[in-house]
């Protein structure tokens, strides 16, 4: 069995892994506890754990339980079969017993104020979504919560979304694999109410729908928030294996090989090159990079669709190549 270090630094936990329960297809939480006893550092909704995985992984997972528990930490670990490994070692590898040492929690995706929250998630993006949940409802905050999923076997922590506390606050969406048979997000998000906030995790292409309709229906850029999945499933979003490519500065005509694992970004950086970023999770637009040449291919929520085609722009921080080069207006 795998056993994480006992000694470890201050700004570590050493937590046990009292309780796995399957959720849904595919997807199994995890309940962590102080592996000396004790209470846990408080921690806000939408934060996530760094963990240390079996195998030398480091992955991040949101913290999906009520913040106001301190007693336990709750992660949920969907199996990516063409990922790079982490959750396959989490599903495989950690049982009952064993002790994983994690980062403290952190929050990139914090819950602002607000009259009252619109909550989008699909898939395994439903993690972060849980634990604004608990503590709207502890509020008596209005909020709603749209769910995406392709059916009912792959819904996660159904009994939870069905429990009278939350049933009132939840649709649940099925499209059996299709979009457009799902939630219409355009319709969902056409009725604005004032101090309103969106919030909204879970594939790619859920994310690209919600800040379209965001921006046709005219809602404040400032009102609305993604959180993009971790790199191990950005990267899962290409249609093909990471290969390396060339980016070339057309400035200097300097090439730079931008090998599997690393982004153009940190690529551009590692060479003198200033590029302004913020979310680096491809959600923001503070990097986007203007393509003189090449088939860029876009991990991004933010462009729109008729920007893509294009083929015009990207977002350094995650988008990849299609090409073996791409020349970058820098």
């Amino acid at each position: 069995m795998f056993r994480g270090n006992h000694t470890v630094a201050q700004d570590s936990l050493s937590l046990r892994v009292q309780r796995i329960t399957p959720e849904a297809e595919g997807i199994l939480s995890y309940e962590l506890v102080p592996a000396d006893g004790g209470s846990l550092p408080p921690f806000e909704a939408g934060s996530h754990l760094d963990v240390h995985v079996p195998g030398g992984f480091l992955r991040q997972y949101s913290l999906c339980n009520d913040p106001a528990e301190t007693h336990r930490y709750l992660i949920a670990v969907q199996r990516d079969a063409k990922g790079r490994g982490g959750s396959q070692a989490m599903h495989e590898r950690v049982r009952v017993g064993d002790v994983l040492t994690t980062t403290l929690p952190r929050c990139d995706f914090p819950l602002l104020h607000a009259r009252g929250y619109v909550l989008v998630a699909g898939g395994i993006g439903i993690t972060p979504m849980l634990s604004m949940a608990h503590q709207l409802q502890r509020q008596g905050t209005p909020w709603h919560l749209h769910y995406c999923t392709r059916s009912p076997e792959r819904t996660a922590f159904r009994a939870l979304l069905a429990s009278p506390a939350f049933a009132g606050h939840v649709t649940v969406h099925h499209d059996g694999g299709d979009p457009a048979r799902g939630l219409d997000v355009k319709a969902l998000l056409a009725t604005r109410t004032g101090g309103t906030r969106v919030y909204c995790c879970g594939p790619a292409p859920l994310m690209r729908a919600v800040r379209e309709a965001t921006v046709l229906h005219a809602w404040p850029r400032e009102k609305v928030h993604f959180e993009a999945f971790s790199a191990e499933a950005t990267g899962a979003i290409g249609e093909h294996a990471d290969t390396e490519f060339q980016v070339v500065i057309r400035s200097t005509g300097a090439s730079y090989p931008v090998p599997p694992g690393q982004t153009v970004l940190n690529v551009l950086r590692s060479n003198g090159l200033r590029v302004q970023s913020d979310c680096e999770a491809g959600t923001c637009g503070t990097c986007l990079t203007r393509v003189l040449d090449g088939d860029p291919d876009h991990r991004d929520t933010y462009l729109p669709e008729a920007q893509r085609t294009a083929r015009c722009n990207m977002l350094v921080c995650v988008s990849r190549a299609r090409s073996r080069q791409l020349v970058l207006d820098l």
